[in-house]
């Protein structure tokens, strides 16, 4: 990764190998338990699995930008944009990512690629409708920040136990349902293997869905405190968090519901107005939590610290 102005946070990447490792562990005895469970339907379900990480880990930035619509701008095409980013390479001496723009009122902004030669920022219409200058300048050093702490890399290969565990969870269900559970050859002891492929498989996932969770959302303290940090602006970045989360509320429920597949990516949750939800499950801090944050920074900054 190229040297950047970015305040580094030991807190973030010692929580990402923490994660790493225990994910790790977990993957170790979710291996062993299951290929002597069931050998044979591991080998077929953990090769799909490995293919789809292979694929989401080479080809994120393409997968996402596909799903949410985006696509790619020129410099003549968003002038203002290019310039807000830009400015943010200049004072963290980043390279300049990729620019899009999805065509959506959802507000928001997202970041993805595998490092900083496959990074795309991409910011939707609704967000640029909204957002003044030193607002938007506040949310795109949030979105490069994640870019140079790594931690989009580190997501898309943390969630590769997630994804095994709930493709072999899945398919031993459907198999279980509709043909394990029926057979009539006298293997008595087939319902019982289905059952443990999807103890096992659902402890694990269980497992990975709690640390990734956890990750996610201090990555997203993270990124708030080195944006606020690089743009010497914590109230601009405070203002968008304020504003996005409001306009948000009033995006419609379908709209929103379609959206959230994607909030681990944006920078902040399509929720709407009084959806709660238990903070061990959010892939991001409190709104208050982030505001006090960004209240702190300012302080520091006001004494000179």
């Amino acid at each position: 990764m190229a040297q950047t102005r970015y305040a580094s946070d030991r807190g973030l990447t010692s929580r990402m190998l923490v994660t790493m490792f225990l994910l790790g562990l977990v993957y170790v005895v979710f291996v062993s338990a299951f290929f002597v469970v069931a050998p044979k339907f591991g080998v077929i379900a953990l090769g799909v699995a490995v293919l789809f990480l292979l694929a989401q880990y080479f080809f994120s930035d393409r997968l996402t930008m596909f799903a949410m619509h985006g696509r790619e701008v020129s410099v003549e095409e968003a002038p203002e944009l290019h310039g807000v980013i830009d400015r943010i390479c200049a004072m963290s001496d980043a390279p300049k990512p990729r620019v899009a723009i999805a065509d959506t009122d959802l507000p928001n902004a997202f970041a993805t690629g595998r490092n900083q030669k496959k990074a795309v920022v991409c910011v939707t219409t609704g967000l640029l409708r909204r957002l003044d200058p030193v607002e938007l300048e506040g949310v795109l050093a949030h979105e490069m920040a994640h870019v140079a702490h790594k931690d989009v890399a580190v997501m898309t290969i943390a969630s590769f136990l997630g994804i095994c565990a709930g493709l072999i969870t899945r398919f031993g269900l459907q198999w279980g349902l509709w043909g394990g559970f029926n057979r009539r050859d006298g293997d008595q002891n087939t319902g019982l293997v289905l059952l443990a492929v999807v103890a096992v498989s659902a402890v694990a996932y269980a497992i990975s869905f709690l640390l990734t969770r956890a990750l996610s959302r201090y990555r997203e303290l993270s990124a708030d405190r080195a944006a606020a940090l690089l743009t010497g602006r914590p109230s601009a970045l405070a203002s968008a968090l304020t504003k996005v989360s409001g306009e948000i509320a009033r995006i419609p429920t379908n709209d929103l519901r379609s959206a959230q597949a994607f909030n681990a990516f944006f920078f902040t949750p399509a929720f709407g107005k009084g959806f709660s939800i238990s903070s061990l499950f959010s892939t991001h801090p409190p709104l208050d939590r982030r505001l006090a944050q960004l209240s702190a920074i300012s302080d520091q900054l006001s004494r000179g610290a």
